[in-house]
């Protein structure tokens, strides 16, 4: 079909943070592998104990924040919609977080985990996505969660 975005396969750390304006130490994608357009993907975050929160999160026993994984699932969709809109000549300007629903923490993450957050779109509407997300680790449910961006397009 002529026009439509071709699919994307996989997206390293450099196409993610043009896709993105995260940095260090605040981008929580690694990688994005799978990726079918703006329908759905897997990003990778390869959890190390040199990361910040470590220090704080907790000094006796380290944890990866829920708040950051949740966070994670919305930069790895944030980025699948970026880049369908660039396939489409339309540069968004921003991307942003507007909402989280059915959230639920399952299990710990902890240096040395990789987690795999798997987003699948729900719906689309002009500059608005809509993402169901589970982050995994080692295939176990460790989160999940239903969130929402927003694209400024002009």
């Amino acid at each position: 079909m002529e026009g439509a975005p071709q699919k994307l396969e996989s997206a390293d750390i450099v196409q993610i943070m043009s896709y993105l304006p995260h940095r260090y130490p605040f981008l929580l994608v690694d990688r994005i592998i799978e990726i079918d357009r703006d329908n759905s993907c897997i990003g990778i975050k390869n959890v190390t104990f040199n990361e910040p929160q470590f220090q704080g999160h907790f000094p006796t026993r380290p944890l990866f924040p829920g708040v950051l994984l949740i966070e994670g699932m919305a930069q790895t969709a944030g980025a699948i919609c970026v880049a369908s809109k660039l396939a489409e000549s339309k540069a968004p300007k921003q991307v942003f977080f507007m909402t989280i629903d059915k959230c639920k923490f399952r299990k710990p993450v902890e240096p040395g985990d990789v987690v795999e957050f798997h987003m699948r779109k729900l719906n689309n509407r002009r500059n608005m996505w809509w993402y169901r997300g589970e982050a995994k680790v080692n295939g176990l449910l460790v989160a999940e969660a239903e969130v929402s961006a927003m694209l400024v397009l002009e």
